[in-house]
C-alpha cells in the first residue's frame, strides 16, 4: 500500500503540554526515518504572507520573457534571478516544464556574505507593478521562514536525543535561498515532468505549494510514487542530502518530483535551508555507537554545497541533486 508523507500538527512546539510535545517529536522522528518528508500545520506562518508570496510569483512570471531575461541568473556568478522554462532537466526529454526566480536574504552592499555560495544582491525587476511590495514581501517571507526553520531544527534535535538548541549555530547566518516556481499545465501524454525525480542537497527544505497538487514523493516500502496532496495552510518539510549525511544515513533525503496534471498553472515556493557556510558538518554523536566509525568525513557547509553544485550544474540547480547522482544511494536504503 502506498503511504503518503504524514500531516503533523506543529502547534505543540509552541505550547506547554509535555505529552503533546513528546508526541510531536515522535511523529517527526518517524517521518524522517520513513519518508524524509512531512507536512506541518499550526506552524504560525500567517496565511496572508503565504498568499502574498504566491501572488508575487504569479505577477513576476506574468512579465514578458524579454523582461524576465534581463534578470537572468546566468548574468553573474551567484545564481540569483530568473531561470527560463526548461532550463533544468532531471532525466531525458526537452527539460523540466517550469520556470523559476531565485532570491536570497536581502543584504546591504558590502556585507561579508555577498559573493559566497549563491549569496549576493537580489535582482528586483523594476517592471513589477509594485516593486516595493515585491521586495518587502520577499524579505518578509525570508524572515519568517528562517525563523520557522530554527523551530523545526529544534524539534529535529530532540528526535536525535540532542539538546533542543543543538542546531542553532548551524542556523545562524544560514545560506537560505527562496525559489519562486511556475509550472504550466502539462499535456496529458504522461511524458512531461514539471520537475523530474531528484533530491535536495542542503539541510532542509520548507515548501509552500498552491492548491493544484502534483508533488509526489517516492514510497520505498511500496516502490511507488505517493501524492503529497496540498493541505490548506500546511507547509511541506523535506530533508536534504546534507542532513542525511550528518545523521550517518539514519534520516532519509528522499526522491520527489512534480507532475502538474491539474490543467492549470501551478505555483510553489521552496525555501532551502543550507546552514552557516562555515559550519563543520560531522557525524552527529547520537547517530553512531561509540565504537562505530562515521560513514562520512567532516566537511564544511560551503565545501559540501560547492561540491554538490559542481556535480550537478547543467542538470540541476541550487539546492537540488539529480536522480542519476543519488537514486542508487537512496534506493538501497529500502
Amino acid at each position: 500500500m502506498v503511504t503518503a508523507p504524514p500531516v503533523i500538527d506543529f502547534g505543540p512546539f509552541y505550547g506547554d503540554d509535555a505529552a503533546k510535545k513528546a508526541d510531536l517529536v515522535q511523529q517527526v522522528r518517524q517521518a524522517c526515518e520513513r519518508h524524509g518528508f512531512f507536512q506541518i500545520i499550526n506552524h504560525r506562518i500567517p496565511s496572508d504572507i503565504q498568499e502574498a508570496i504566491l501572488q508575487q510569483a504569479r505577477e513576476i512570471f506574468g512579465l514578458p520573457l524579454e523582461v524576465k531575461e534581463k534578470y537572468s541568473r546566468e548574468i553573474d556568478p551567484v545564481n540569483l534571478g530568473y531561470e527560463r522554462l526548461r532550463a533544468q532537466s532531471f532525466g531525458e526529454g526537452p527539460g523540466d516544464l517550469k520556470e523559476s526566480f531565485y532570491l536570497c536574504r536581502d543584504f546591504p552592499p558590502g556585507h561579508p556574505l555577498i559573493g559566497r555560495f549563491s549569496l549576493g544582491l537580489n535582482k528586483y525587476p523594476k517592471e513589477m507593478r509594485d516593486l516595493a511590495l515585491f521586495q518587502s514581501t520577499a524579505n518578509r517571507y525570508h524572515t519568517v521562514m528562517a525563523d520557522l526553520a530554527v523551530d523545526i531544527f529544534r524539534v529535529l534535535a530532540q528526535t536525535l536525543n540532542l539538546e533542543e538548541h543543538w542546531f542553532d549555530s548551524f542556523c545562524h547566518d544560514s545560506a537560505n535561498i527562496m525559489r519562486l516556481l511556475r509550472y504550466p499545465p502539462q499535456p496529458a501524454n504522461g511524458l512531461e515532468r514539471g520537475i523530474g525525480a531528484h533530491t535536495d542537497f542542503g539541510g532542509l527544505t520548507i515548501l509552500l505549494q498552491d492548491d493544484k497538487g502534483g508533488l509526489q514523493v517516492w514510497d520505498r516500502e511500496s516502490s511507488q510514487w505517493a501524492d503529497a496532496n496540498p493541505v490548506p495552510g500546511a507547509l511541506v518539510v523535506n530533508l536534504g542530502n546534507m542532513l542525511m549525511r550528518w545523521t550517518n544515513d539514519r534520516y532519509l533525503s528522499n526522491l520527489h518530483r512534480v507532475i502538474n496534471t491539474s490543467g492549470q498553472e501551478r505555483y510553489s515556493v521552496p525555501f532551502f535551508i543550507s546552514g552557516n557556510l562555515d559550519y563543520l558538518v560531522e557525524c552527529i554523536p547520537s547517530c553512531k555507537a561509540a565504537t562505530e566509525e562515521a560513514k562520512y568525513p567532516p566537511i564544511t557547509v560551503e565545501e559540501w554545497l560547492e561540491a554538490r553544485y559542481a556535480d550537478t550544474y547543467g542538470g540541476a540547480g541550487v539546492g537540488e541533486l539529480s536522480t542519476d547522482v543519488v537514486e542508487a544511494h537512496v534506493m538501497t536504503r529500502s
